[in-house]
C-alpha cells in the first residue's frame, strides 16, 4: 500500500494507514476479540468439535465476508466514518444517513460491557502471574473469579484501566497511536498464541483433544434418540454456527467502514476481507488448539460454557509443569485479543466525533474518555452493587447491553449495509461493485447480486429471530 493521503469528498485530506500491514492487522484486531478466543472454543465443545467448525466456516464465507467488503466499500468511497459516509454516498433526499445514530449508540453500548469483560482478562494476568491459582481446585479457582465479580472496587478499577488504555492509544492518532500499538499487540498475540499451541499439543494425552477438534464427526450434529431430537440438535448447532460466523467479524455497526476510509485504492476490497477473515478464523482455530488438547490431556470436559476460560482453564494449567507461567501467558493472549477490539472501537468513536462535529482529535478523546469511563460503570456494578437488577431472559446489566448490541443493533446494521449496497434507492449495486473491485486482487462476484439482496438478509433475520426466541419464552413464562 502506498503511503499517501487520500482526499475526502469535501476536498480535505484524510489521515491514512502507514502501511497495508497496518490496515490488515488493525482490521483483524477489531474482528479478533473475545468471540474468537472465549466463545468460539466453548460452543465448539458444546456442538461436537470439528463438524461444527466446518459449518461455521461455510457460514463465514456465505454471510460475514461479503458484508465486511460492503463496509469497506462504503468507507473507502466516502473517505468518512459512519458519521458522514452515508451523507456522502446516498441519493439526494434519502435518509440513509440517519443510521449514523444507531452506529454510534452501538459503539458506546458495546464498550459499556466489553471494557468490563476485557478488564477481567487483564486482571487475570496479574492473578495468575502472582500464583493466585497455584495448587487450587476448580472450585477454589471459581471462588477467586466470583470474589472478583463481587468486589465493586476491583471490578471498576480494571474496567477503568481498559478505558485508559483505549484513550491513550487513540490520543496518539491513527498512525502514531492506534496503528503503532495495535501492530505490536497483534504480532505479540500471534507469538504468544504459537507458543501456547506448541505447549498444548505436546502434552501427554493431547491426541484425543486434537482428534475431537480436527476430525469431523458429523453424527455429533444429529445426536438424540428420536428424529425430532436429532433435528433439534442440528438446528441448534446450525444457529450457533451462523451466529458465531456473523458476530466474529464485528460487522453491522460500521466498525470496518472506518478502516476502509483510511486506505487507498491499490487492492480490491473482497480480497482484503478474505485476508482479514482468514486471520480472524486462524486465531479462533488456534485458540481451540490450545484449549482442547489441554483439556483432554487432563481429563477435563471442553463444553463447560463461559466458565471454560475463567475457571476450567486455570485449573488445567495448574496441572502442568510451570503452570503459573503458562496460565499468565494465556491471559496475556486473551487480553491482547480483547484490547485490540477495545482500541479499534475507541478509534471508531473518536473518528465519528471528529467527522460529525468537526472538533479536534484531542478534544474528541477528552470528551469520550470521560463519557466512556462513566458509561462503563453500570455494567461493572451490575455484578455486585446492582446485582439485583435483572431482566428475565436477559440477565444482569451486562446481559442486557450485550443483547441489545449483539442480537439487535449488529444484525439490523448489517441489513442497512446490505440494502444500501444492493438497492437502487441506496448507493446501488453498480457503484458498490465498482468500488469493491478497484485495485489488484480478488474481485467481488458480481453474479451474487440477487443472493446478497434477498438470501443474505434472510440469514441475518434468522439471527435476529433466533436470538429473541429464548427471551420471549422467558417473558411468557414469567
Amino acid at each position: 500500500m502506498t503511503r499517501r493521503r487520500v482526499g475526502n469528498v469535501d476536498g480535505t485530506q484524510r489521515e491514512q494507514f502507514g502501511s497495508r500491514l497496518g490496515f490488515i492487522l488493525i482490521s483483524a484486531g477489531c474482528a479478533i476479540g473475545l468471540g474468537n478466543v472465549w466463545r468460539f472454543p466453548y460452543i465448539t465443545g458444546q456442538y461436537g468439535g470439528a463438524a461444527f467448525v466446518v459449518m461455521y466456516v461455510l457460514f463465514l464465507i456465505m454471510l460475514s465476508l461479503p458484508i465486511m467488503a460492503m463496509e469497506f466499500a462504503v468507507g473507502r468511497a466516502s473517505q468518512k466514518s459512519t458519521a458522514r459516509s452515508f451523507d456522502a454516498l446516498e441519493p439526494a433526499g434519502s435518509a440513509w444517513h440517519r443510521f449514523k445514530w444507531v452506529s454510534i449508540v452501538g459503539f458506546y453500548l458495546l464498550m459499556m460491557f466489553y471494557s468490563t469483560v476485557a478488564g477481567w482478562m487483564v486482571a487475570y494476568i496479574f492473578k495468575s502471574g502472582s500464583g493466585a491459582f497455584a495448587g487450587q481446585s476448580a472450585e477454589a479457582v471459581g471462588d477467586v473469579f466470583n470474589a472478583m465479580l463481587a468486589n465493586p472496587v476491583e471490578l471498576v478499577f480494571w474496567t477503568l484501566v481498559v478505558v485508559a488504555i483505549g484513550v491513550a492509544c487513540t490520543a496518539g492518532g491513527l498512525r502514531g497511536g492506534v496503528e503503532r500499538v495495535t501492530k505490536v499487540m497483534m504480532v505479540a498475540l500471534l507469538v504468544v498464541l504459537a507458543v501456547l499451541c506448541v505447549r498444548a499439543v505436546t502434552l501427554p494425552g493431547a491426541e484425543a483433544g486434537l482428534e475431537f477438534y480436527l476430525v469431523p464427526d458429523f453424527g455429533k450434529l444429529f445426536s438424540g434418540d428420536t428424529a425430532p431430537e436429532r433435528f433439534s440438535t442440528f438446528i441448534q448447532a446450525a444457529y450457533a454456527a451462523l451466529g458465531q460466523a456473523f458476530f466474529t467479524l464485528s460487522v453491522g455497526l460500521g466498525s470496518m467502514s472506518i478502516f476502509g476510509s483510511y486506505i487507498g485504492k491499490d487492492h480490491t476490497l473482497f480480497g482484503e476481507a478474505l485476508r482479514i477473515g482468514g486471520l480472524d478464523t486462524f486465531v479462533a482455530l488456534m485458540a481451540g488448539l490450545i484449549i482442547f488438547p489441554a483439556c483432554f490431556a487432563f481429563g477435563v470436559t471442553p463444553d463447560s460454557g463461559p466458565g471454560l476460560v475463567f475457571v476450567t482453564l486455570p485449573s488445567v494449567f495448574n496441572q502442568m509443569w510451570g503452570g503459573q507461567i503458562w496460565c499468565a501467558l494465556f491471559f496475556v493472549f486473551m487480553s491482547f485479543a480483547a484490547l485490540s477490539t477495545v482500541i479499534t472501537v475507541f478509534e471508531n468513536i473518536m473518528s465519528f466525533t471528529v467527522d460529525q462535529w468537526g472538533i479536534s482529535r484531542r478534544k474528541a478523546v477528552a470528551i469520550n474518555g470521560v463519557l466512556l469511563a462513566v458509561l462503563c460503570l453500570p455494567c461493572a456494578l451490575g455484578f455486585n452493587v446492582w446485582s439485583g437488577f435483572e431482566v428475565p431472559g436477559l440477565g444482569n446489566i451486562q446481559g442486557i447491553e450485550d443483547f441489545i448490541v449483539s442480537n439487535n443493533l449488529l444484525p439490523l446494521g448489517a441489513l442497512v449495509f446490505l440494502a444500501f449496497c444492493t438497492w437502487k434507492r441506496g448507493w446501488g449495486w453498480g457503484k458498490f461493485i465498482a468500488e469493491a473491485d478497484t485495485g489488484a486482487g480478488v474481485k467481488f462476484p458480481a453474479v451474487l447480486r440477487l443472493y446478497m439482496k434477498y438470501f443474505v438478509p434472510v440469514l441475518v433475520l434468522i439471527v435476529i429471530v433466533m436470538g429473541w426466541i429464548p427471551v420471549v419464552s422467558a417473558w411468557v413464562g414469567a
